[in-house]
């Protein structure tokens, strides 16, 4: 009976201790893979924080190119009397220093259409206006218009000189027609001659008294 016995109390004993390890292993397995969740969990949250930081730093960067921003009118005004503006042109016009992109030897009669589209610069060389976008053409900014304007025959230059696109042109012409309405730009009237004796015929000799 007694090894009988002792045999069983070993048995019993193996069994508890195998239980014991089985279950020991298993806690240790589940500690192990709570703390790769958790390294994951933070790898992941560093990341997302990275992200979100390099997308504040991109947006908080201005676009060159974007030209939905609408520049007042006076604002342009002091810029052309501040000091960015002489020391980026000089005594120079705003177009004097542009050169148009072309290829051959001979420029195109025409300048491109527009240099702005969808709200930005869509070319790599952008014409004198659309290029600085402080430049505001209109009426009231009279420094900037007379810059077009010749000033042998009052004409206004044309886009082949200046490189200004069609649509920058165009803009142009409207402004300085308005300007000159308002009485804000001078310009000579041309004299004509006329031959009055087609609205009042010819005048009367006197007769002489004999």
């Amino acid at each position: 009976m007694l090894p009988m016995a002792r045999s069983i109390l070993n048995g019993l004993v193996q069994i508890t201790r195998s239980s014991r390890g089985a279950a020991f292993h298993t806690s240790s397995l589940m500690g192990c893979k709570a703390g790769d969740t958790e390294n994951n969990n933070t790898g992941d949250n560093a990341g997302a924080d990275a992200d979100a930081t390099e997308a504040n730093t991109q947006s908080s960067v201005p676009d060159v190119n974007d030209r939905t921003k609408v520049i007042p009118v006076e604002s342009s005004i002091r810029y052309l009397k501040s000091a960015a503006y002489k020391q980026t042109y000089g005594d120079d016009f705003v177009w004097t220093q542009y050169r148009r992109n072309h290829k051959g030897m001979y420029a195109p009669r025409k300048t491109r259409k527009t240099c702005i589209r969808q709200g930005k610069i869509s070319t790599g060389n952008p014409c004198p206006i659309c290029r600085d976008e402080y430049l505001v053409l209109d009426h009231r900014n009279t420094e900037l218009i007379e810059q077009f304007i010749s000033p042998h025959s009052g004409e206004v230059l044309s886009y082949s000189k200046t490189g200004l696109c069609q649509k920058s042109h165009l803009r142009l012409l409207v402004a300085v027609q308005r300007a000159r309405d308002y009485g804000l730009l001078t310009y000579d009237v041309p004299f004509r001659e006329y031959d009055y004796s087609e609205y009042y015929g010819q005048p009367k000799q006197k007769q002489q008294k004999s």
